[in-house]
């Protein structure tokens, strides 16, 4: 008689560590610390005596400070340079634009931080008080948390392994007094690793009400993006939809649209088609952006007028009506 071997379930991949070996049964696996794979991993003792299928401690005091927080938003794409924090920027803008709701910014973007630059607050510092640490206000109604107000220098890199950037992401959401908020938009590095694992396994109870992901037309683009709404489903994030960001360029003279990156192989609408999830619809190129983050000032602000400003709010809105906030 053969005898036939079941193959093993895959790990939940929120509960594989960041030093973890390839085949890593997951720390909340029956085979944590006896499979095969945990020969020679630094956490094997500790995953074998059944401490690690515990709940982790911060859980319960992330989900008491994100009681008062209304809807949290991820702004997710696998490609770096699409236009991620820009967009996260101009999204908190807009919603702070209503006085009457409360709107935050985490950025989690751990080694490459430009939220600070593009609101034009990189020169601020992050203060603590009896009630944790204090967000850096743009605004009065839109507060912001990120490392790089904790840098001694902007010329400063941040060399960290997975267990010091999951420590930091805990912090900014059960030590940050974020108060009553509308909003939260968290901001994300590109890829799908430590940061976006650590977000998801903190924000596991409190609910995240959806991501945002952002492409830009080409294929060395789509095909990463494709990946990070894989990575959505597997960890059970909604996808409120896909937006294409530098979709033509904008002439600031004539306001005229031309095409910079070819879609060669049909660009965020048709990967939104693909992928069945909804296109929030296409940004183009106008070089004031830029100039916009460098000075950090709001380009909705700074120019109503231009095409990319009315496709900014046409997709905000849509967003607003996906959530049911319109």
């Amino acid at each position: 008689m053969i005898a036939l071997q079941h193959a093993a379930p895959a790990p939940d991949p929120l509960s594989v560590p960041a030093n973890a070996p390839e085949h890593c049964p997951g720390t909340e696996s029956e085979l944590a610390g006896k499979a095969d794979a945990c020969a020679g991993c630094a956490n094997q003792e500790i995953c074998a005596s059944g401490q690690t299928r515990g709940p982790d401690p911060a859980l319960p005091l992330v989900r008491e400070r994100m009681s008062t927080v209304k809807r949290k938003i991820l702004v997710l794409s696998g490609k770096g340079g699409v236009g991620k924090s820009t967009f996260t920027a101009q999204l908190g803008w807009a919603f702070a634009a209503d006085g009457q709701l409360q709107t935050g910014i985490m950025d989690v973007d751990i080694c490459g931080p430009s939220i600070p630059t593009i609101l034009g607050i990189a020169s601020e510092q992050v203060h603590s008080s009896s009630s944790g640490w204090s967000p850096v206000y743009v605004q009065d109604n839109l507060g912001v948390m990120s490392v790089g107000f904790m840098l001694p220098s902007s010329k400063d890199a941040i060399m960290w392994r997975g267990p010091k950037k999951n420590g930091l992401i805990s912090q900014f959401l059960k030590d940050v007094d974020w108060g009553d908020l509308d909003y939260l938009v968290i901001d994300t590095p590109p890829g799908t690793s430590d940061e976006h694992l650590s977000i998801v396994q903190y924000l596991k109870e409190s609910g995240i009400d959806g991501a945002v992901v952002i492409t830009t037309p080409q294929e060395v683009a789509l095909q990463d993006v494709r990946r990070e709404i894989d990575f959505c489903r597997k960890v059970g994030i909604r996808v409120l939809g896909l937006v294409e960001n530098m979709s033509g360029f904008v002439c600031p003279n004539c306001q005229t649209e031309s095409q910079i990156f070819k879609p060669s192989t049909g660009g965020g609408r048709r990967l939104a088609q693909d992928m069945n999830v909804e296109f929030l619809g296409s940004v183009p190129l106008d070089p004031r952006i830029g100039k916009s983050a460098d000075y950090g000032v709001s380009f909705l602000d700074e120019y109503p007028d231009s095409p990319a400003s009315v496709a900014y709010l046409d997709i905000i809105d849509r967003i607003k009506d996906i959530l049911g906030d319109s």
